[in-house]
């Protein structure tokens, strides 16, 4: 949530960098510090009459301390006039802070100023590419044909227990999938990340604090009788443990690591493009999630690509790695690097990685701050990223890797599968 404070300071670098993002209701923000001007117009309103009040009472004490009664009950009878007034202003207060809340959580995270202009995914810009495409022979046969070839994924079964979008892994399958997610959490640790569990089930509260909620209700899955949502991704929980914290300065940064598995609705999501693995309603993922000073914020995010990047790089993916345009950003993003690697067999990329600078968006939400050297308390910024999802990993793992003889490992992951081939 932006501050409200920033937007009066900078309305038209405002309305600018929403227009990047491609948001519409620009409007808003004009509505916005005009509600400000009016809660701030009621509140110096109420305390010039509380002023008034408390004044006339200190007056009366010191009349009938002076047994100047009559004097004391004249300014009594104008007391209750003081109350009812002081009443009313509060609750015009209450109302403007309540509209002038709704309103603030309609608009998006401003995007950073490298972010490029753009509606859709075709409009990002590539940052780099890593790796050597592979030569698959014709008869090459995509990840669904190869899961049901060597028995790794049934996805049929997935539908008959729950439905499309569900699959079940089995043998060498079920392996890969707990290979990868401990190969991803040592790596994490590795590069200092605190390993944590979560819960897979979130209230309002935590919706609210990442900015999934009110944007993204119709992509997540809703407990109804207990009003709790499950989670898209292990950012929300990892994230809220920090809702309403100080820390001081000298922890930071914060970095955390989890592994979860995620629930997305993916409404309106069909067509070839979503076949197999290639989008699912339950995945695993692991995730990254950082707290950091706004100073280092923008290096962080950095080391955070380049921490999945070398992911990539150790199970020899061919990859590249895009800054998204304002068009295909989040809501709360104030900058998105999203990771893609290339299925040889489908001849296309898959994304499997975002990484993400929130700066304060959902700091403010949070109430996340840090004390910092001089006393003050002031708002930390949040970061996270997939490192990695797994079902576009293992789809391009089994495309690019399959020979006559089988599905060769990644040598990093022999340790973990305790097999070297698939077959």
């Amino acid at each position: 949530m932006l501050q409200v404070s920033y937007i009066r300071d900078n309305r038209e670098q405002v309305l600018d960098r929403l227009a990047v993002k491609n948001f519409k209701q620009l409007q808003l923000v004009d509505e916005i510090i005009e509600l400000d001007d009016k809660r701030r117009s009621t509140q110096t309103s109420m305390d010039n009459v509380s002023a008034e009040a408390n004044a006339a009472a200190k007056q009366i004490g010191d009349l009938m301390r002076a047994g100047k009664k009559e004097e004391a009950e004249g300014l009594k009878g104008k007391t209750g006039a003081w109350k009812e007034e002081i009443k009313k202003l509060g609750e015009q207060l209450t109302t403007t802070e309540e509209e002038l809340y709704q309103k603030l959580v309609l608009l998006p995270n401003l995007p950073h100023s490298s972010v490029p202009k753009g509606l859709t995914p075709e409009d990002n810009e590539v940052v780099l590419e890593n790796g050597t495409k592979p030569e698959l022979p014709a008869d090459a046969l995509p990840h669904w044909e190869l899961a049901a070839k060597y028995n790794l994924i049934d996805f049929e079964l997935g539908v008959k227990i729950t439905g499309a979008g569900f699959p079940v892994y089995k043998n060498k399958g079920a392996k890969l999938q707990r290979a990868l997610i401990n190969y991803f959490i040592d790596e994490a640790e590795k590069a200092g990340y605190s390993e944590v569990s979560v819960p897979l089930m979130v209230n309002e509260a935590s919706g609210f604090g990442t900015s999934q909620l009110p944007d993204k209700e119709g992509q997540m899955y809703h407990v109804g009788v207990d009003n709790l949502y499950l989670i898209p991704t292990a950012e929300v929980p990892i994230t809220n443990m920090y809702r309403e914290v100080i820390l001081k300065e000298d922890q930071l940064p914060v970095r955390n690591c989890g592994h979860t598995p995620c629930f997305r609705r993916e409404a309106g999501s069909y067509g070839a493009h979503v076949r197999g693995l290639n989008r699912l309603h339950q995945f695993d993922k692991v995730e990254i999630v950082t707290i950091a000073h706004p100073d280092k914020s923008y290096e962080i995010l950095e080391m955070m690509s380049g921490h999945v990047q070398g992911l990539l790089q150790s199970l020899g993916l061919p990859y590249r790695v895009l800054r998204l345009c304002g068009g295909d950003m989040g809501f709360g993003s104030a900058l998105t690097y999203d990771m893609e690697t290339w299925s040889a067999a489908q001849q296309r990329w898959l994304e499997v990685s975002s990484v993400s600078n929130f700066e304060t968006f959902q700091s403010n939400r949070l109430k996340l701050r840090f004390r910092n050297a001089d006393g003050k308390t002031q708002l930390a910024h949040t970061l996270n990223g997939s490192a990695l999802a797994l079902p576009r990993i293992v789809a391009t793992l089994l495309e690019n890797n399959q020979t006559e003889k089988g599905i060769k490992v990644p040598e990093v992951l022999v340790p973990y599968t305790k097999f070297e081939w698939i077959d």
